[in-house]
């Protein structure tokens, strides 16, 4: 294996280009060996950008994943291309990154993960608040028994103010968002889902329920260890990005995340303020750059990595019955 890991970033969009960017600059044992993308002025926008002048473009995935010179590939496409992606990585015998949701159906993500299996290589799923050092205080809390028992969870997400989206994906809110919150709470839970439930509103994009066009969501889950978490998501944030998690037990809570920047105050006669991150980048920088150095290091060691492709699908799991819930207005069992 080379000194530096040659990986291929199959996606140029918004995650991957920060993908991109780590991957070039950010970790010095991986060098971004590839970037394919149909949309070749944004992907050779990229490469330009990022000053690469020995990193090709490819606008086939699958010439990109065959390169015999690429030891590893990396997905920040849509969702509904992740499946096929990780397969066609899987036989080609390589690792593979891929950003969250793993896919938008069990089938795909029982598909994708067999493909991985058979191969005998490894999947890691970009759930990158388990790298960000606040959650990871917050499990080892649990991990070695600082909290006790664990009675119950909390997660938050707000996204800043969300236009009602024009593309086909419904119910995006518990696939694309809460799938992060459904995460959290199952990490820091230790412990497996038995029973979700779920509301949603369409509050600021006024459209029914049914049609899955909902901007506001809250979510219930009993746990198998006895312990109950709650979740709730908006993507009407006006004050912009809001993540916070906490955990309590029977002797203490952890409380992670509170938007910001730093822990100055400023007082003035207009009142008193605080720095606050606007968008998700500030926030989890360096979680995403944890996770793709753990990616990398997980490569080169031949282990498996911390967030596996059954992370994925139980996430997701919980994501369908969520929705399933918001559908129905029963409890769905696990």
């Amino acid at each position: 294996m080379p000194a530096r890991l040659n990986v291929a970033l199959v996606g140029a969009g918004l995650m991957g280009s920060f993908h991109a960017e780590t991957l070039a600059h950010r970790l010095t044992g991986a060098r971004l060996a590839v970037v394919a993308d149909a949309d070749e002025a944004k992907a050779r926008d990229l490469i330009s950008r990022l000053g690469l002048d020995d990193t090709r473009y490819e606008r086939d995935a699958q010439d990109a994943i065959d390169d015999p010179n690429v030891q590893a590939i990396a997905i920040a496409t849509p969702a509904r291309f992740h499946a096929d992606l990780i397969v066609a990585a899987a036989r080609a015998g390589k690792p593979v990154f891929t950003e969250k949701p793993l896919c938008h159906t069990l089938d795909e993500a029982d598909r994708a993960i067999s493909a991985v299996v058979a191969a005998g290589t490894f999947l890691q799923v970009g759930f990158q608040r388990r790298f960000d050092r606040g959650f990871v205080r917050a499990r080892q809390a649990v991990d070695d028994g600082t909290l006790g028992a664990v009675h119950l969870l909390r997660s938050i997400t707000r996204d800043p103010k969300v236009d009602r989206p024009e593309g086909p994906l419904p119910w995006a809110i518990y696939l694309e968002t809460m799938i992060h919150d459904f995460d959290v709470l199952r990490w820091l839970a230790a412990s497996e889902p038995v029973e979700v439930s779920a509301m949603a509103a369409s509050i600021a994009w006024g459209e029914e329920v049914a049609t899955g066009f909902v901007d506001t969501a809250v979510c219930t889950v009993r746990f198998a260890n006895g312990a109950l978490g709650t979740a709730d998501v908006s993507f009407n944030g006006a004050f912009g990005y809001d993540v916070r998690a906490e955990v309590f037990g029977s002797s203490g809570m952890m409380a992670v995340g509170d938007g910001r920047d730093d822990n100055a105050m400023l007082y003035t006669a207009a009142g008193v303020s605080r720095p606050h991150s606007a968008w998700f980048k500030p926030m989890f920088g360096e979680a995403y750059m944890a996770e793709l150095a753990h990616f990398v290091a997980c490569v080169r060691a031949g282990s498996q990595p911390a967030v596996t492709g059954i992370d994925g699908r139980e996430s997701l799991r919980m994501a369908l019955a969520a929705i399933e819930s918001a559908q129905t207005g029963r409890a769905v069992r696990l």
